[in-house]
């Protein structure tokens, strides 16, 4: 079996095990809330869940600012931002799956052109998408994994930009938490 063939079969999987993922952690989503009896560790689990979904939005936001009013904000945000990053896979894994149909195309070219040119450009633009809360981040993962990005830097860019997001939420749940027990208190 050729080197090319190998590589399409891979992907071919990859997409399967990514579209499996998804329809799983929608099927079995109260399950997964569950998680949230684990501490710092549920946290991770179900910001991993939340974030391994393409396209269709899972709450992970929602709930990493309610976790910021019962846990530490730092130690939410480092756990519920590296669960993102690590859930963020299931996009770059989508477009590794899908570089066969991307090499083909000129924009590909041009992209891989400037990515060379700007390595570290893209990285920064990576960790700003990934700060930025929009349900558009699967889209740079995606091109990230079509345009072979190495996977680490990847998930260093993506895992600075989710956990900073995430202390703001974190720390959001945590003042508004104070503010009504505060007010409620009066």
């Amino acid at each position: 079996m050729s080197t090319q063939r190998r590589l399409t079969i891979v992907r071919i999987f990859t997409l399967v095990f990514v579209v499996a993922l998804i329809v799983a952690l929608f099927i079995f989503r109260a399950q997964v809330k569950k998680l949230e009896n684990y501490g710092y560790f549920g946290i991770f689990l179900i910001s991993i869940a939340a974030n391994a979904t393409i396209i269709i939005p899972l709450p992970g936001v929602a709930f990493t600012t309610a976790m910021g009013a019962i846990f530490n904000p730092i130690g939410v945000a480092v756990a519920a931002g590296l669960g993102a990053a690590i859930g963020e896979l299931s996009g770059y894994l989508t477009g590794f799956s899908g570089q066969g149909v991307m090499e083909r195309a000129a924009l590909y070219a041009r992209l891989v052109k400037w990515m060379k040119q700007h390595q570290n450009l893209a990285y920064l633009m990576i960790a700003i998408v990934a700060f930025v809360p929009n349900p558009l981040f699967d889209l740079a993962g995606m091109a990230s994994g079509a345009l072979k990005l190495p996977l680490w830097k990847f998930l260093i860019a993506c895992a600075f930009g989710k956990i900073l997001k995430m202390l703001l939420f974190a720390y959001a749940g945590s003042l508004s938490y104070g503010w009504l027990a505060n007010f409620i208190g009066r």
